[in-house]
């Protein structure tokens, strides 16, 4: 298409990562994330200063957790190491290592899974807005479910191939989607439980070292309040990054773009939806361009394409505005699905005397 291939010119001297940008944003992250974390656990309970340090480490330490989306895109050579440095600031002591979205995050963008039931960041919360309500609520669980499926359940899959075999399919995904699963090979099992025997052996580490100070149980109850924090955060961008009105049916790039939702925002937009997922619908239509050069993208795209143009995704100015729309479009699409279950109903036949 002529508009497609215009859109593409715009773009496509900006899909290289520019790894200065990379490494100096993911070491800052690290170091006022775990700033801010060592100024909660050893400040007074409820004092200013931890309050000061739990926030200062929910927004970079979010912030560093979602380099995980950047780390599913990119190709590994063109920054070296950046994977296995993430792993060890970010994914092993938050409990995600890199393999729970690696892997799984290209079934999102797959024009034969964006959608359906084998999208694993994808629910109809357009038809069920206590669907969407249990989402978020759940969200603030899932530090629990991490501490369970690496410090007990981990090891003990190593003794048992079965149950190790399970959790790979049933609980190695970052997924929304609980019909998601995840395909069995052997090179996958080797590096789940290779990353699987490093966290635990950090864990260990890290809670003897806090126990020997008598901040075992503090550590633990500001590491679990921070990662709450966090997956709400996620949770409620999540929300605010599609209509979610898809059938079930798979979407074109097209389809998928009018599906999304660009957030340009303001600065503060950068808290809630860092590394570039602001502009999530751009993303889609372009998922191979790296975060710092998404806004550059945006602005040659909304300033140069003509109205006409495939690239017309939704633009919200902010989270907020983003539910809202997603609870109107769902009231109507639900008023939609009934009319069409009631249409569908056979006639009622009357009896004859």
């Amino acid at each position: 298409m002529k508009n497609q291939a215009e859109a593409w010119s715009l773009v496509k001297d900006l899909h290289r990562p520019r790894p200065a940008i990379f490494w100096a944003d993911l070491l800052l992250s690290a170091l006022a994330g775990w700033g801010g974390f060592g100024m909660a656990l050893f400040a007074g309970p409820s004092s200013p200063t931890m309050w000061l340090g739990c926030a200062m480490a929910v927004i970079a330490l979010y912030r560093g957790l979602c380099f995980v989306h950047e780390i599913s895109h990119m190709r590994r050579s063109h920054l070296r190491g950046f994977e296995t440095a993430w792993n060890l600031l970010f994914g092993v002591p938050l409990l995600m290592p890199s393999f729970v979205y690696v892997g799984v995050h290209s079934s999102h963008h797959s024009l034969a899974t964006y959608g359906t039931e084998q999208d694993p960041e994808y629910l109809r919360f357009a038809s069920s807005h206590w669907m969407a309500i249990v989402f978020v609520a759940h969200s603030v669980l899932i530090p629990f479910a991490l501490l369970l499926r690496f410090l007990i359940f981990a090891p003990a899959g190593w003794l048992w191939p079965r149950l190790h075999r399970w959790l790979m399919v049933y609980a190695s995904s970052l997924s929304m989607n609980t019909l998601y699963r995840r395909e069995y090979s052997a090179s996958l099992s080797r590096s789940i439980r290779r990353w699987e025997a490093v966290t635990l052996l950090f864990w260990l580490t890290a809670v003897t070292a806090a126990g020997r100070y008598g901040l075992g149980w503090k550590m633990l109850a500001v590491w679990c309040g921070i990662s709450a924090c966090a997956a709400l955060c996620n949770a409620l961008r999540a929300l605010g990054a599609h209509r979610y009105e898809s059938t079930g049916m798979p979407l074109d790039r097209e389809a998928q773009l009018a599906d999304s939702i660009d957030t340009p925002g303001a600065p503060w937009t950068e808290l809630w939806a860092p590394v570039g997922l602001r502009y999530h619908a751009l993303h889609h239509y372009f998922p191979g361009i790296p975060y710092h050069n998404l806004g550059t993208a945006y602005r040659r795209l909304v300033s140069t394409v003509p109205s006409e143009a495939a690239y017309q995704a939704p633009v919200s100015p902010s989270l907020r505005w983003s539910l809202r729309l997603l609870y109107r479009n769902g009231r109507s699409v639900q008023q939609r699905e009934r009319h069409a279950k009631v249409c569908a109903q056979p006639p009622l036949r009357s009896s004859g005397n």
